[in-house]
């Protein structure tokens, strides 16, 4: 993997970086914050003009076919200025379907994802919110025409926006996806109050019923397509995490060149120094550990570790970060007048969602420790070669 980025990635960063910054004030983002639908329409038809809800699509659908790293760096861009947009959820749910959908459902569909007119998020979580197939209690019945859905999904993001819902459920076979209309009769929602002021949602789903053809692959044999779905998801709220961060250090770094104490700034403090140089590298560290992620799904490698340790440090370091840029701020970064802490609020929630840091640390341990043969960072796990017995090493 090279860590610096080449001519065509740093055009795609910046070009996002320039829209955003242009179109996106912080007043936009407050005014979002209000509003039910959750997202800013405008906003989000110019970045569908930029193609990016269809950039990792197929182009026979409309797509452009780019790396998964070049939507990570417009992830990271709209971290940067909290832009609210549900391209996160639908990029998600639009890559699952065209990477696991029937062709009639991506015929169907895709092409109005790729051109920002439909918009998709996903359901997996439920009153258990760990990334587990046991934790799945919704059900699916088989009826000649189809299926008809029951159960409950919590923490569903930008359901008010979305016009389709991928929807884990449990048929008799065991777990199946669903694309579903989000208006489909007995489905109804509860908005949920969350730390970031974004949208999700409660849905419930009473006796809804879908046909066959809403069936995404195979009923029954769907988990490895759904934690597919999952370790996108978490990855790409990685690179939101470390966009988000670094515009929040560096408010904190600005503030500490000016806000005076004892006849001189902060940031001459040593401490303060020690604070900014932390948060610093934990950002550095953050995007280099997604990235590589990123990188390794884009070249068919697996993945699933380097994810999980991209998600535990991002929880940790990251959070770290923005509690110290809260410090250095002091009170005024608490106050609801000031911007600080529109990023402070959004990372401290985003380090929430996707799994805990021990529920990613405990992937890792049963990635590396609990799977035989030798621990090779990096590398996949496969059974130890046989060592043989020699005379020395059998003496007593």
């Amino acid at each position: 993997m090279d860590v610096l980025l080449d001519e065509e990635e740093e055009m795609i960063a910046e070009s996002a970086r320039g829209y955003l910054e242009a179109n996106c004030a912080t007043s936009l983002v407050r005014k979002v914050e209000a509003d039910p639908l959750g997202y800013a329409p405008d906003l989000w038809r110019g970045a569908a003009e930029l193609g990016w809800a269809g950039m990792c699509l197929p182009e026979e659908h409309g797509g452009s076919e780019m790396p998964l790293v070049y939507l990570g760096l417009v992830m990271r861009e709209i971290g940067r200025t909290v832009a609210p947009l549900p391209l996160l959820p639908s990029a998600v749910a639009s890559i699952t379907l065209a990477r696991h959908g029937g062709a009639a459902l991506k015929d169907r569909h895709l092409p109005q994802v790729a051109s920002g007119e439909a918009i998709l998020t996903w359901a997996f979580f439920e009153t258990d919110a760990r990334l587990r197939p046991e934790t799945v209690k919704m059900t699916a019945r088989e009826e000649d025409d189809g299926f008809i859905l029951n159960g409950r999904k919590l923490f569903v993001d930008h359901y008010a926006a979305a016009d389709l819902c991928l929807v884990v459920a449990r048929t008799e076979a065991g777990l199946s996806l669903f694309l579903v209309d989000t208006d489909a009769p007995g489905i109804s929602t509860r908005e949920l109050v969350t730390l970031a002021k974004d949208r999700q949602s409660e849905v419930n789903f009473e006796n809804v019923r879908v046909p066959r053809e809403a069936l995404v692959g195979q009923a029954g044999d769907a988990w490895p397509q759904i934690e597919e779905m999952l370790d996108l998801a978490t990855i790409l709220l990685c690179a939101q995490m470390v966009g988000a961060t670094r515009k929040d250090a560096e408010m904190a770094f600005d503030y500490a060149k000016v806000r005076s104490a004892f006849g001189q700034p902060i940031g001459a403090f040593q401490s303060v120094q020690h604070m900014c140089a932390d948060m610093q590298i934990w950002a550095d560290a953050a995007e280099l550990l997604t990235f590589e992620a990123l990188w390794r799904l884009d070249q068919g490698l697996p993945a699933a570790m380097e994810i999980s340790q991209a998600k535990s440090f991002c929880n940790d370091r990251l959070e770290a970060a923005v509690r110290n840029s809260q410090i250095i701020h002091g009170g005024i970064g608490f106050m609801m007048e000031f911007d600080l802490h529109l990023w402070f609020r959004r990372v401290s929630a985003w380090s929430m969602r996707m799994g805990t840091s021990l529920e990613h640390r405990a992937r890792i341990a049963e990635l590396l420790l609990d799977s035989p043969g030798q621990v090779r960072l990096g590398r996949s796990v496969s059974p130890a070669p046989a060592v043989p017995v020699t005379p020395e090493l059998t003496e007593v």
